[in-house]
């Protein structure tokens, strides 16, 4: 099987953008050296400061799935479910021509 690319589109509410990032790149590191993580970037939107979009691939469904049952990225649903107005998630596969 292919990896799986997400993105997750978070929109912050207004007047919580700073908490939303700050919240948002705590759990960037530990993302990173879980098993099957290939790739997980934070970026913010150019023009709307509020926007966030992580890019993540994964290696398999499994090391998805071990990634979205961890401590950390439980306790970063948690500590942005206020803090978010509006968040968007998309699984995609590549498509290899």
């Amino acid at each position: 099987m292919s990896p799986i690319t997400i993105t997750a589109i978070l929109t912050a509410k207004p007047g919580r953008e700073e908490q939303l990032y700050q919240e948002l790149i705590q759990v960037i590191t530990p993302s990173r050296r879980e098993k099957g993580c290939i790739e997980y970037s934070l970026h913010q939107s150019l023009g709307n400061k509020g926007t966030f979009v992580f890019y993540e691939t994964w290696g398999s469904e499994e090391a998805l799935a071990s990634h979205t049952d961890s401590e950390h990225y439980n306790r970063y649903r948690q500590n942005t479910e206020t803090l978010v107005e509006k968040r968007e998630v998309c699984r995609l596969q590549k498509v290899d021509l």
